[in-house]
């Protein structure tokens, strides 16, 4: 063999190892998103400042319908469900009842939720290459969610299941309870329901030693002992993995 023919090898070979590293390097997570409520579910995305876009920020789920989504390598964000929406015949608006995120359209388009509505949380190859990942009802809750981490190893903390698989509209407190009609369709935070410092965990009270659980939170966190019931609930609130990819549940059977 000549010697071009061998350094022609050696450029294949080079190019090729390169074209792997690439294609590895821009791998990403799939969220596999399910609604198993027995209504229409409008998931709502949103990306963190700084992390790419994604594909949709919005779209309908139907009963039994699910949806895989390619979320990008250290992608930062949040997904909601929105629950109660229509699009009005003549303007065109789109609007929903709990989760709407004001954009008018089913895409949210760089919008987040309006509380009460129940967050998945992921910040993905984050420090030490982990993922974090939660199901906060800080916000306040709207409906029952569940993620599932599917393939990955254990890291520093721990690669299991979160979220709130139960019903609490109808069991919210009377201070928090949304209602339409007369029908229980959300349920606010403490926080959004009086606006103070002790339920915000703001002001004096803007510190983990200084905010404490209240009986608002401990309502949530008794209920779904695995989600966020406040904002300094880290301890048993937040987890970690590493190449796994998430199946995102609304409605999951209870646990």
């Amino acid at each position: 063999m000549s010697k071009f023919s061998k350094m022609g090898l050696v450029k294949v070979s080079s190019f090729l190892v390169v074209i792997l590293f690439l294609i590895n390097g821009a791998s990403s997570t799939t969220f596999t998103v399910v609604n198993q409520c027995n209504y229409t579910v409008w998931p709502g995305l949103l990306s963190g400042a700084g992390t790419a876009p994604l594909s949709t920020t919005g779209f309908s789920l139907n009963p039994s319908e699910s949806r895989v989504i390619s979320i990008p390598a250290s992608w930062s964000g949040r997904i909601w469900g929105r629950t109660l929406c229509n699009q009005n015949a003549t303007t065109g608006k789109f609007t929903c009842v709990t989760g709407d995120c004001g954009s008018s359209q089913i895409e949210c388009s760089g919008a987040g939720a309006n509380p009460p509505a129940t967050l998945a949380e992921f910040t993905l190859n984050g420090s030490d290459n982990l993922d974090f990942f939660d199901v906060s009802l800080v916000d306040g809750y709207n409906v029952p969610m569940m993620v599932v981490p599917r393939g990955g190893a254990n890291g520093v903390g721990k690669c299991n299941a979160t979220g709130c698989a139960a019903d609490l509209n109808g069991v919210c407190p009377a201070q928090l309870k949304v209602t339409v009609d007369a029908v229980a369709v959300a349920c606010k935070s403490a926080c959004e329901a009086f606006g103070t410092p002790e339920y915000c965990c703001s002001g004096a009270f803007g510190t983990p030693d200084k905010c404490k659980p209240s009986e608002y939170s401990a309502f949530f966190k008794k209920a779904c002992p695995t989600a966020y019931s406040y904002a300094y609930d880290d301890g048993t609130s937040l987890f970690t993995c590493s190449g796994a990819d998430y199946i995102i549940t609304f409605c999951p059977p209870p646990r």
